[in-house]
């Protein structure tokens, strides 16, 4: 079986350019931390993590590799030395079977590591779209609370300038009133709500 039909290669390679793509997007939040809301440390421990990452694939990739060249040599091995010592057929399909037992074996470990190794990379790929979506909604947020305040500081000058202009025209003896008025409209509203 060709390297571009083995399934190894085809999820090692998956598992690789997810791995890069996490990579390039911790390099563009690494560019303005603060504008997705993350710091120093967060940063440092997704690129340990990405760091982790790449050294299981590489190590997964050794231990087939290793693997593979192992059971040719130690094929070639054995069959050199049965054929000098003259061993029956029986043995020859024994240890055929023995090793072909051996390399399910390896191969289903492999592929459990493989599986886990890509759960891995896809529960961290899903992290940080639920990080994206979070942060652009925060965003959101944030933009129309500045628009808020802004309109409500407006009002608020526009409300302070006719008091003041309202103020100036009537004069002390009108100000005197205008306070008046409002403290007794405050003690009758007090009265109402905490009394009745």
């Amino acid at each position: 079986m060709s390297s571009a039909q083995d399934p190894f290669y085809i999820v090692r390679e998956e598992i690789q350019d997810s791995v890069d793509e996490l990579e390039k997007t911790i390099l563009v939040a690494s560019r303005d931390p603060a504008y997705y809301g993350l710091d120093e440390v967060e940063l440092s421990r997704r690129r340990n993590w990405i760091g982790s990452a790449r050294n299981q694939v590489a190590a997964v990739r050794r231990s087939v590799e290793k693997g593979k060249s192992n059971s040719t040599f130690s094929a070639h091995q054995d069959m050199g030395t049965s054929r000098s010592n003259h061993y029956t057929a029986q043995d020859n399909d024994d240890f055929i079977a023995s090793e072909s037992d051996r390399q399910l074996l390896l191969m289903r470990q492999q592929d459990e590591e493989l599986d886990e190794l890509s759960e891995s990379v896809q529960r961290i790929g899903g992290v940080g779209l639920t990080i994206h979506e979070e942060l652009s909604g925060q965003e959101r947020i944030l933009n129309d609370l500045s628009l808020e305040m802004e309109t409500t500081s407006n009002r608020l000058d526009f409300v302070q300038k006719r008091v003041a202009m309202v103020m100036k025209k009537a004069g002390i003896k009108g100000q005197i009133m205008l306070i008046l008025f409002l403290v007794v409209l405050f003690i009758i509203l007090f009265v109402l709500v905490f009394l009745t």
